[in-house]
């Protein structure tokens, strides 16, 4: 193992100077997330295994794996991260900017990227995670976890920037609700449309719709970051 040499941080945090892709193994070959310019990390470890070093993300904690290759993309950070809280009166604020996010995602020509956080092309909790995070609201990386922070309403209560999700023995997909049985997700190639698309709340529509309408599993609101 190769143990690296860092510019030392006092706060032992580092800032990402660019748009940077991060993996699931220190093999780095396949993604689990990305980090946009102006995140901030710490290493877990300065050990470099097979191709990687282990992070962890501050905004939302996530572990992931940095590419020793782009080392060059991070600097010391002058601050440590503060997350500023927000309650769910600051959070409403902003749902119709975080709408307004999702549908002009969708407008641009995307494709489903699994571990996408980065327009144009998003996994699923990817999009969840980048509309709330433009206005300062961070949530948990991964769907599942995404739920476990949302707190649980019932598809009555429903109202547009809620999150639905869905799953088989446990949850793996999110959506954004728009009002009027509507949700806006970005969904893959085999049984969804491959990129950023509306679909309905319902199983008897088109094919995309009726797949998840299946796979129901619960409903989320939104109450702090």
């Amino acid at each position: 193992m190769k143990i690296i040499s860092l510019t030392p941080s006092f706060n032992q945090e580092y800032l990402c100077i660019r748009d940077l892709n991060l993996y699931n193994s220190p093999s780095c070959q396949e993604l689990a997330t990305q980090a946009q310019q102006g995140r901030q990390l710490k290493f877990i470890s300065l050990e470099i295994t097979e191709k990687g070093l282990q992070i962890q993300l501050r905004e939302d904690n996530y572990l992931a794996w940095l590419c020793g290759e782009d080392l060059d993309a991070i600097a010391v950070a002058t601050t440590a991260y503060q997350k500023i809280p927000l309650t769910r009166s600051d959070i409403e604020k902003h749902i119709p900017e975080i709408i307004t996010f999702t549908q002009e995602a969708r407008n641009r020509t995307n494709h489903y990227l699994w571990g996408g956080t980065l327009a144009p092309n998003y996994d699923c909790s990817g999009l969840i995670q980048a509309a709330f995070a433009t206005f300062g609201i961070w949530l948990p990386r991964d769907s599942y976890q995404q739920e476990a922070f949302c707190q649980k309403i019932n598809r009555e209560e429903l109202l547009p920037g809620d999150l639905i999700f869905f799953g088989d023995k446990r949850v793996n997909h999110v959506a954004l609700y728009l009002g009027n049985n509507q949700y806006i997700h970005s969904s893959g190639k085999e049984t969804g449309n491959n990129g950023i698309a509306i679909n309905l709340l319902t199983d008897d529509r088109d094919s995309v719709s009726r797949h998840y309408y299946q796979k129901l599993w619960s409903f989320g609101r939104v109450m702090h970051n």
